[in-house]
């Protein structure tokens, strides 16, 4: 690993830790829950047990009914989905939105990390450019944040369906899935609906206030990152302005109808918004959700 990445992981790693220690590891915990029940014993049944829990075999043999006991199962399989295409490389102040993925992305790997769980990664552009299964460790857990940090993209342009269709095929049981993304893209609607009826999706949609609003800055050229066009602008113009902004208001009234209907948690990263109060949000709101 060059010198430079490395101080990057470390760096990003530092902390990340410092907040899962004061911040999420509770809060993870009891926002998401196991994907299942795990068979534990057979026990004799007593008045008042769910008389479907009745194990047929054992109460045969034994002559008296015994009942089947289950356990929630714990473990937690994850997989974070992390847009990396070049819309992705925006950022108006300090922070990029490929920054602010990454940032996210480790804090809940070294999360799931520290809560025993498994945490894989799939990285996409208008493809599906690196897929690491999940697994547990502390040292899989830095191999995620290396490839975050690391990998170069064979491809500028977005397309989310053959990600989330690599998703369904890979991920056999239920998972939490964590689709970290601006949602640049069109023609995914379909295989999103899908990937929520089948797991627990988490839409991150990373943003920047310069999407929504352009402060006046006289004629400006614009390049789109995925296609190259190029587009000047006279920022000047109030209603220049005023029409971009009510364009981005009705594309993020799209987005949040989408995932509404598809009854997809989202949680909307700002560029320059503290991010643990932003995922501290969702975890609670997530865990009010639950306790109903």
């Amino acid at each position: 690993m060059i010198p430079e990445l490395l101080a990057e992981v470390r760096r990003i790693q530092i902390v990340t830790r410092r907040k899962v220690d004061s911040v999420f590891a509770g809060g993870y915990r009891s926002s998401f829950r196991g994907t299942g029940m795990e068979f534990e014993e057979v026990r004799e049944y007593s008045p008042g047990d769910d008389v479907r829990a009745i194990d047929w075999k054992v109460t045969a043999r034994s002559n008296k009914p015994f009942i089947k006991v289950f356990r929630e199962e714990r473990e937690l399989q994850i997989l974070l989905a992390v847009d990396i295409s070049g819309s992705q490389d925006f950022g108006s102040g300090a922070r990029t939105k490929r920054r602010l993925a990454a940032e996210v992305s480790a804090l809940l790997a070294f999360t799931a990390q520290q809560s025993g769980d498994k945490v894989g990664l799939l990285l996409f552009s208008d493809r599906v450019e690196r897929y690491l299964p999940p697994r547990k460790g502390r040292g899989h857990a830095f191999r995620l944040l290396r490839e975050l940090l690391g990998h170069e993209r064979a491809s500028n342009q977005t397309d989310l369906r053959p990600a989330l269709e690599h998703v369904l095929r890979v991920l056999k049981r239920r998972a939490t899935v964590f689709l970290v993304s601006d949602l640049r893209a069109r023609g995914y609607e379909r295989t999103l609906k899908m990937l929520a009826r089948r797991h627990d999706l988490v839409v991150l949609r990373t943003c920047d206030r310069r999407e929504r609003q352009l402060d006046n800055c006289g004629l400006v050229t614009l390049e789109d990152p995925e296609t190259g066009q190029l587009r000047t602008l006279d920022t000047g113009s109030a209603a220049v302005r005023e029409a971009l902004a009510r364009a981005a208001a009705h594309q993020e009234r799209s987005w949040l109808e989408l995932l509404r209907r598809a009854r997809v948690d989202v949680a909307e990263l700002d560029t320059e918004v503290d991010l643990a109060s932003t995922l501290h949000r969702l975890f609670q709101r997530r865990e009010r959700r639950q306790s109903r």
